[in-house]
């Protein structure tokens, strides 16, 4: 791939600084007209397939978004690097409820109206417009994300295709008998006006009460109590249940009490549902208002009264409270109770309510009549899936919770009360009753043939149509398609844990059941996004980041670089702004590394063949640890270990190339010698060369700059160059050995110098004693770094060696190294010096004392403020100790 940009750069000075805002836009356009990013199913290579979890077309990007996509670009780039036909297939999701409120408050702001008032087919034509408008948005932040995705196969889950893919799923399903019509239990938002989804529901902890009401027996030899945090629904009570093994109401079961103020009778029955350790262990059952009451009357064959409505207000049922909002009559219906007796007292908890996500309206379990899914003989086929091992978890811990749910799974709720989503293809006949389901739009009953017929109302659950996206997208039910051959099942699904029962496991069974295949063969879960205190980041804490911002300020590289080093598989990771900054700090490094060498490379640069028995010790160290950083990071990329290939290519940019191999190549660069001149900008160009070719999955945009001004490029992006091969001739752990006894001496020294404040233009004398020959012959192939890298004007390497009286000594691995300070510093200034530092240290002492001293500081300090105090008082006892031992060092040197 030709790039005419990075043509002119690469004879170009390169900036001071990295400027991501001013050329991200422009290195992304250029990516895209390379066609890189295209996937060819006609190509020899090898698949690697993922779809992108489809984004709400409703709006921006958050924080968890750029994560999730993040991770999954470095594969798709890693695979591509590594010789795979990638296909990362981008798309967007209707998302149902979220846009269409987004498109009524719209409505309601401009023109004061509501969906009601401009009808179905103007409000549906109203939100393809605002899907065209704005919908655009998201398709931009992936781009400023660097998201390196196929945009000739992008999908909308209401595109023709996949709408079709829809109809079909839902003709199949009903047909085989696991597509119902039928009265149930289900989320249900009175604000929105339908059923939700489990991961609609937000529940929040709120402090509530316990209202202990009593129900007196029939017979009037007593009463129960039961505990309600819900009393509004008592007048749709039809028993009380009791656990079986309660010996309290055993003598119970089988009587009958007295519903309050209905005065209606009610049966007492007994069922293992019951919590005998929660409230009295009597609870009311109301099958129409609550999950588990609707499962217990089910099992005892009980009536399935309902006295709150659609819209949220009691009925005839709750006869004087009849239409008023159940929540707002609470308190009333509770008074009227405790005017009447029948309350006994009330308890303050805890409990978590559930709230619409949308519009935060407390949702009602109802009973309604909706479209639903017989989720078990969908469940079984993919359970034995899993349990032989073809769908692997990363971690694979997340295999339990997915088998559990698969274990217990119920009936799925597909229908919603919206006029924006996939219409449901029933359509019910006028005359005879009966209902028709097919995949084209139906013209006449199919029972009676009658032409008196209307179709369904509602739209399909916005999951039921992602649960397909891993093969509509590629063209399902048409399996012929050269993208459904190649690219399906997917490689790798990478996405959030919290969605992996709502939409991981739909795509599990909807995959096996209409293709027979796994949709992918490995699930990678990452975490959330928490604030930098662990909380979860919300527009009612005010702790939300925006990606967008991040970008603008930072650069895509430094959110990107930040997310990927921050993952560890299937745990939550902690935001901060100072992590940010440290990512930054990384950028800046690797573009000033960059642009040293660069500086050192002429235009006509050559790069020459490598010979190994021509490089000194620091070129085979740099060259073996980048060969055993590229072994690392292939391994850890394959096994989704995102982060810790992150932090091994962090380490070896920053310290083994920047702050070790550089510094030892300014020597022979700056040196008198041609050869080693030459030798060592061959290391350099390849060193970086390779380094920007295993960081581009993580920060494509800065490396993809630098590398345009790299001579020899010839035009070619990185983008589409290959990963480095590992060159086993390099991995040398000897010579690593050998590198890491030469570092540990020029640290050793280097560390004194700053202690004993010997400047670094005053050049010093070095002894060293090796304690073998080994290590005689070890340090003499390192003596010329050591010599320069610590500015010693001489160096000597024996094992003979007696050093003179007055110097400091310092041991390291396989030797002693002595520094003579005879004439080196002012023996008066360093001995005044120190006595000024000591008597600060102990002033500092004497001040913590004197607070210790005193017993109001000890009764009324909180207790961490004195922990403190005490941990500085032994910070300052351990400066003063070493304080004092240098000024017997010098003392001695002074006799």
């Amino acid at each position: 791939m030709q790039n005419s940009s990075s043509t002119e750069k690469f004879s170009q000075e390169m900036n001071k600084h990295f400027q991501p805002q001013e050329v991200e836009r422009e290195i992304y356009a250029e990516w895209e007209k390379s066609g890189t990013f295209q996937a060819d199913s006609s190509s020899p290579h090898p698949a690697f397939s993922m779809v992108i979890p489809p984004p709400n077309v409703t709006g921006v990007l958050h924080l968890g978004h750029a994560w999730n996509h993040t991770l999954q670009d470095i594969l798709a780039r890693y695979h591509r690097m590594r010789g795979k036909d990638v296909l990362w297939l981008p798309g967007t999701d209707h998302a149902g409820i979220a846009t269409q409120t987004r498109v009524e408050k719209m409505l309601m702001q401009e023109n004061g109206q509501s969906r009601h008032d401009i009808g179905r087919t103007a409000f549906v034509e109203k939100v393809w417009e605002w899907k065209d408008k704005y919908g655009s948005a998201i398709t931009e932040q992936i781009r400023r994300l660097g998201d390196s995705v196929d945009w000739s196969r992008e999908r909308f889950t209401m595109d023709e295709g996949l709408s079709q893919a829809v109809r079909t799923v839902f003709v199949e399903l009903y047909q085989k008998g696991l597509i119902y019509r039928g009265n149930r239990i289900i989320n249900w938002c009175s604000r929105c006006g339908t059923a939700l989804s489990d991961i609609e529901v937000e529940h929040i902890e709120l402090p509530g009460k316990l209202y202990h009401i009593r129900y007196p027996l029939k017979d009037g030899s007593g009463e129960v109590v039961i505990a309600t945090t819900r009393p509004e629904t008592f007048f749709a009570d039809v028993a009380v249940a009791v656990h079986p093994n309660d010996e309290r109401y055993s003598s119970l079961i089988g009587k009958t009490v007295i519903l309050p103020l209905s005065g209606r009778e009610i049966p007492i029955l007994a069922d293992p549902i019951v919590d005998r350790e929660y409230g009295t262990g009597c609870v009311k059952i109301t099958p129409a208002h609550d999950p588990n009451d609707f499962e217990v009357g089910l099992r005892h064959q009980l009536p399935q009264l309902q006295c709150i409505g659609s819209d949220g207000k009691l009925n005839e049922l709750a006869m004087e409270f009849a239409g008023r909002n159940a929540l707002e009559a609470r308190q009333d219906v509770v008074d009227v109770l405790r005017k009447q007796g029948y309350l006994l007292h009330v308890t303050d908890i805890v409990h978590a309510v559930g709230h619409c996500s949308r519009c935060s309206t407390v949702v009602d379990p109802l009973l309604s009549l909706q479209w639903f899914v017989r989720m078990q003989n969908l469940a079984d086929p993919a359970l034995q899936f899993v349990h032989r091992g073809e769908l692997q978890f990363v971690p694979a811990r997340f295999e339990k919770v997915f088998v559990h749910w698969l274990e217990n799974v119920k009936d799925w709720c597909i229908s919603r009360q919206l006029w924006w989503g996939h219409r449901i293809p029933a359509w019910y006949c006028d005359d005879c009753g009966g209902t028709t389901v097919q995949l084209e739009d139906a013209t006449c009953c199919g029972h009676c043939k009658s032409t008196h017929i209307h179709q369904d109302e509602d739209v399909l659950d916005t999951w039921f149509s992602s649960a397909l996206w891993p093969f509509s997208t590629l063209g399902w039910p048409d399996t012929d398609t050269p993208d459904y051959q190649k690219y399906y099942p997917t490689s790798v699904l990478v996405t959030a844990y919290d969605i992996i029962f709502f939409w991981v496991a739909r795509m599990v069974f909807m995959g096996l059941e209409f293709t027979g295949q796994m949709p992918f063969q490995t699930v990678v879960l990452h975490g959330l996004i928490r604030d930098s205190e662990g909380r979860k980041m919300s527009k009612s804490l005010g702790n939300g980041v925006d990606p967008i911002e991040i970008i603008e300020q930072y650069g895509a590289d430094t959110l990107r670089f930040c997310l990927a080093t921050g993952t560890s598989p299937g745990n939550d990771q902690r935001f901060s702004m100072e992590k940010i900054e440290g990512s930054r700090n990384f950028m800046n490094k690797l573009w000033n590394a960059a642009r040293f060498v660069r500086m050192n490379l002429s235009d006509s640069f050559q790069a020459r063949t490598i010979e190994w028995d021509k490089l000194d010790i620091a070129d085979r160290w740099i060259l073996h640890r980048l060969a055993k950083a590229n072994k690392s990071a292939q391994r850890l990329l394959e096994e989704f270990e995102f982060g810790e290939a992150a932090r091994v290519l962090y380490d070896f940019a920053w310290d083994d190339f920047c702050d070790w191999y550089i510094e030892m190549a300014k020597i022979s660069l700056y040196g008198e010698s041609i050869v080693d001149k030459e030798r060592v900008q061959t290391v350099l160009y390849e060193v970086l060369q390779q380094l920007l070719q295993m960081l581009h999955p993580f920060i494509p945009f800065i490396t993809e700059e630098i590398w345009s001004y790299l001579p020899q490029r010839n035009g070619q992006l990185l983008v589409a160059s290959d990963w480095p091969q590992i060159q086993q001739a390099w991995i040398d752990d000897t010579c690593d050995t050998l590198m890491g006894s030469i570092q540990e001496a020029i640290r050793s020294v280097r560390n004194i110098r700053s202690e004993r404040n010997i400047p670094p233009s005053r050049e010093i004398s070095l002894l060293i004693r090796p304690l073998s020959v080994e290590a005689m012959e070890r340090f003499q192939q390192g003596q010329y770094y050591i010599q320069k890298l610590c500015h010693a004007s001489q160096l000597e390497n024996k094992m003979d060696i007696e050093p003179p009286s007055q110097a400091i000594a310092l041991a390291v691995s396989g030797a002693e190294i002595f520094i003579p300070l005879a004439g080196l510093i002012d023996l008066a200034a360093e001995k005044n010096r120190l006595e000024q530092e000591k008597r600060r240290w102990q002033q500092e002492i004497e001040r913590i004392d004197k607070k210790f001293s005193n017993p109001n500081f000890l009764a009324r300090a909180p207790q961490e403020v004195v922990e403190a105090e005490k941990i500085k008082r032994e910070d300052y006892e351990a400066r003063l100790s070493a304080v004092e031992e240098r000024l017997r060092a010098v003392a001695a040197m002074e006799q």
